[in-house]
């Protein structure tokens, strides 16, 4: 594993993947919290790389108040998934064989990147999260994920992520022809159980990395 401007990169090396996996931490964690996914999810060929936010937040308040007060902090999150994406392009790993996957904050945040840049990738996970914006005033988003294959896990109840969001996510992703699997579980609370662990692994494998 190593890291590089705020990166940490494990698995197969940039620069012989096949395909990514970018791992997107929670509120108040590191790209290191992300790591044991690794060993969940590693296969041949698939590099990982985990971005760091600054002070560990993406954006200073819950996703569910109004977008402008995470202003500018959620546009500079966002940009930091377009340059990741761009530099796994410029290594030869274009959108379709990239996997993003976020946890809590990062899920909220992967979800949104991946709604308002729609394009196929190779999958999205989105755990404990859900699309930004307050209860009832979700933003229009348009255009094709033309398949891409989602997996939404969320407990419910869960302290911070309404079962109401998740379905609203799911319906809007649908709508905009992902492949979306939700799956809310009964008092599981804010963590990530083995099978959230399962649906991503099945994703994984069916890219044929």
């Amino acid at each position: 594993m190593t890291g590089q401007e705020n990166l940490i990169y494990a698995g197969t090396p940039l620069d012989q993947a096949r395909a990514a996996a970018v791992l997107v931490h929670g509120r108040g964690a590191t790209a290191d919290s992300m790591l044991p996914l690794v060993d969940h999810l590693q296969v041949e060929g698939l590099a990982f790389i985990a971005p760091q936010a600054p002070g560990s937040t993406w954006y200073p308040y819950t996703f569910l108040a109004p977008v402008e007060q995470n202003e500018p902090y959620l546009s500079n999150a966002l940009n930091t998934l377009s340059g990741l994406f761009d530099q796994l392009e410029q290594a030869g790993i274009p959108p379709e064989r990239v996997f993003l996957i976020g946890f809590s904050q990062g899920a909220c945040l992967s979800l949104e990147f991946a709604a308002r840049n729609p394009r196929r990738y190779g999958g999205i996970g989105g755990l404990s999260g859900g699309l930004i914006g307050p209860p009832g005033q979700l933003r229009s988003y348009t255009g094709s994920l033309n398949g891409t294959p989602v997996f939404l896990g969320c407990s419910d109840p869960d302290p911070h992520i309404p079962r109401v969001r998740v379905l609203e996510t799911a319906q809007i992703l649908e709508n905009m022809q992902a492949e979306v699997v939700t799956r809310i579980y009964d008092n599981l609370g804010h963590t990530i159980n083995e099978d959230e662990l399962h649906h991503l692994q099945q994703m994984i494998g069916s890219l044929q990395v």
